[in-house]
């Protein structure tokens, strides 16, 4: 990498690191119950709603609480899109959407991962836009957030039945959390250049018309900055346009193109701190954290690394001398010459190692191995920092999963924090770690090999190939970004991917609430001198191997198909 490669990276990690400790402290009072001013003002929404803040639950009326809350969710959401054409704030006329886009759109921001299939700008009226998509980006980010807290509280707890009130978690997450810091980056947003408003879309003369007069262009308008604060911080991803954060409307400068990576990774390294100090011992938090880090850094360095070397069929031709005083030679297909390789590359291993999805370059165009980096992180279950709460869970279960092997190791009874990891824990471990890679490799078999599927695909070869494992990747592991080569918003490929978010959503959500609840009900026994220290450097390798090991193994076959294969023709010309 580029001096300014590593600078740039450097800045990030030291603001982000800056930031998520007094955020960690902060979401922790807040779950604890010890935010006084929220606890008064919770008091009449609670009696208005009929909850007792002080009843919990076990972990399957949590479960069941989850369940219908997202349903509802879903429900909403499909109800305006399919109303869209009675409703209100539409300046632009737009027809209500169709069945299965609606199906679709509704499931994708209901699980967090914010696959849109259409253009926003050309589809979406405000309403649809604020009070669904937007609302929606709220509380999917918060059904994540509150799953981590039921499981950590497990780990916590001694012989306890419950693991918590999930109407409670739910709306102190949104409340004082989430919605001060949408508030806060909105305004930055706006202040940036970012707009909002709900204007009618506006209709400019440009260059050209100084010769003839005619030449017009209509420029979207609508509340952008409002959707994009949760977006980012809720690592949904999606966007108001189509073109996501590579539009100057939603991504203007190159100091919001900073802020809103460091958006996306604020609050899944925050809940690290917030993971150390409820277990009572914040060197767990920091143990999480680092192997996150040395898995995110190894990323930025491979992604940028393969995308400086740039496209020899492109340097044949002699394409890639015009940006060659900027970019060295690079590969600049596909990205914004206002943001260049180094952030285009670092937000692109930010977005898909977390659950985010939002992009500010096309994917499609990275080099076939440039490609594959962000493609191996949402295949490592995002467990790399990933989504808000969803990213902590996995690397907790994969922390599971090491201690139990390294039990098998020195023939001891695996333990984390003092819990004893016995066959219950191992199987619900077992079915969260494989549900995403059946979901993703049989989704793709069934892709290529229907009629329906193979249409979509526009481009032949390994890279056709990529850009479906691509999608399921993408959608079962509810992160939202494409290759965008794929035509994916057909019947087919809409139900498709609908059941992968889905079940790719709550079909690790089901078992790590069950963990939740079998390790809130066990004993914590105090650590002996057998016992696997889970706080240093030799647990932060056996945890960084394990995520490579068993996460990444399951799909070799498939990269060699596709990137790989890619890679090998490309560079033998």
């Amino acid at each position: 990498m580029s001096g300014g490669a590593w600078l740039q990276l450097a800045a990030f990690l030291a603001l982000l690191l800056a930031l998520a400790w007094p955020l960690a402290r902060a979401i922790e009072a807040v779950m604890a119950g010890r935010f006084g001013l929220g606890q008064r003002l919770e008091a009449p929404l609670w009696r208005l709603a009929g909850v007792d803040p002080a009843q919990e639950s076990g972990w399957l009326r949590y479960l069941l609480g989850l369940l219908v809350f997202n349903a509802l969710g879903v429900l909403a959401v499909y109800a305006l899109q399919r109303l869209q054409h009675a409703l209100p704030l539409n300046p632009q006329g737009f027809a209500a959407v169709t069945p299965d886009s609606a199906f679709n759109t509704a499931i994708s921001f209901m699980t967090n991962t914010n696959w849109q299939g259409y253009g926003g700008e050309s589809t979406m009226g405000y309403l649809v836009q604020m009070l669904g998509l937007t609302v929606q980006n709220f509380l999917s980010a918060a059904t994540g957030i509150v799953v981590v807290i039921a499981l950590v509280r497990g780990f916590s707890r001694h012989s306890a039945q419950s693991i918590g009130n999930v109407w409670v978690d739910l709306t102190r997450v949104t409340l004082w959390v989430l919605l001060p810091l949408s508030l806060v980056l909105a305004l930055f947003f706006a202040g940036q250049g970012v707009i909002q408003n709900v204007a009618p879309y506006a209709t400019v003369h440009t260059l050209e018309a100084a010769a003839d007069g005619v030449a017009t262009q209509t420029l979207a308008m609508g509340p952008v900055a409002s959707q994009l604060a949760i977006k980012m911080l809720g690592t949904n991803g999606g966007g108001f346009f189509n073109a996501n954060s590579a539009h100057p409307f939603e991504n203007p400068t190159a100091l919001a193109n900073f802020v809103q990576m460091l958006a996306i990774f604020l609050i899944p390294a925050a809940l690290c701190h917030v993971f150390g100090r409820m277990v009572g011992d914040r060197r767990q938090g920091w143990a999480v954290l680092a192997a996150m880090g040395v898995l995110f850094v190894a990323a930025v360095v491979a992604a940028t690394t393969f995308e400086q070397q740039g496209n020899p069929a492109l340097a044949a031709l002699g394409a890639d001398q015009t940006v060659s005083a900027l970019q060295a030679g690079g590969n600049m297909e596909g990205k914004e010459v206002r943001f260049g390789i180094d952030a285009s590359s670092l937000f692109a291993v930010i977005t898909t190692a977390a659950s985010c999805g939002a992009v500010n370059a096309m994917h499609d165009s990275f080099t076939p191995l440039g490609g594959m980096v962000p493609l191996v992180l949402m295949q490592l279950g995002e467990v790399v920092f990933g989504g808000v709460g969803t990213g902590l869970y996995g690397m907790l279960v994969f922390a599971m999963m090491a201690v139990f092997i390294a039990g098998l190791m020195i023939g001891r009874t695996p333990a984390y924090l003092g819990k004893k990891i016995e066959a219950h824990e191992m199987k619900m471990v077992a079915i969260a770690i494989l549900v995403t890679p059946l979901l993703v490799l049989s989704g793709t078999a069934v892709a290529v090999m229907a009629e329906a599927g193979r249409l979509g695909i526009q481009d032949p070869g390994a890279h056709g190939f990529s850009e479906v494992l691509y999608a399921l990747t993408s959608a079962a592991n509810n992160n939202g970004s494409a290759f965008a080569g794929l035509s994916a918003n057909t019947p087919f490929y809409n139900v498709l991917l609908g059941l992968a978010m889905v079940f790719g959503r709550f079909g690790v959500i089901v078992p790590v609430l069950a963990m939740a609840g079998s390790l809130a009900a066990k004993q914590r026994a105090a650590p002996t001198d057998g016992t696997l220290p889970t706080h240093g450097p030799l647990f932060v390798a056996l945890l960084i191997g394990t995520v490579l090991l068993v996460g990444l193994l399951n799909y070799v076959p498939a990269l060699a198909l596709g990137p790989v294969a890619e890679h090998l023709m490309l560079w033998a010309r």
